[in-house]
């Protein structure tokens, strides 16, 4: 057949059946198999990245947590209160990751993992705080 009908066939550019067909002549069966791809390869696994991710839904160790009696303490005083992209990286590299923090932008904002939330400071304990309304 011609390489435009096999190329109609297989739903495929021309070109891509002669490529295909020049190396098949050259390297024999071993040359029908895909080549890899262009590019860098990835240095992080997708088993870090979701670590990465998780990492997100847990609290912070410099996050003030109340006991039954009443005492607030934090896991790690001199650590980060909330997540930023800053402490995410460094809690990262904690686990041994090596990642930076545009790293790690760039994998939350491709999952569409949210890692702002309202600052502690934003937030009322009192049950009949009431926000102010648009005037």
């Amino acid at each position: 057949m011609r390489t435009a009908r096999i190329a109609e066939q297989l739903g495929c550019h021309p070109q891509t059946v002669r490529r295909r067909l020049h190396r098949f002549n050259t390297e024999g069966i071993d040359g029908l198999g895909d080549r890899p791809g262009a590019g860098r390869r990835p240095r992080i696994t997708e088993q870090e990245r979701s670590k990465i991710i998780a990492l997100v839904s847990k609290e912070p160790p410099g996050r003030l947590l109340t006991e039954r009696d009443g005492v607030m303490h934090a896991e790690d005083e001199a650590k980060a209160a909330y997540w930023t992209l800053d402490a995410l990286a460094e809690a990262a590299r904690e686990m041994g990751i090596r990642v930076s923090r545009s790293q790690v932008r760039r994998i939350l904002l491709s999952e569409g993992v949210r890692w702002r939330n309202i600052r502690p400071w934003a937030q009322s304990s009192d049950p009949e705080f009431v926000p102010k309304g648009r005037k």
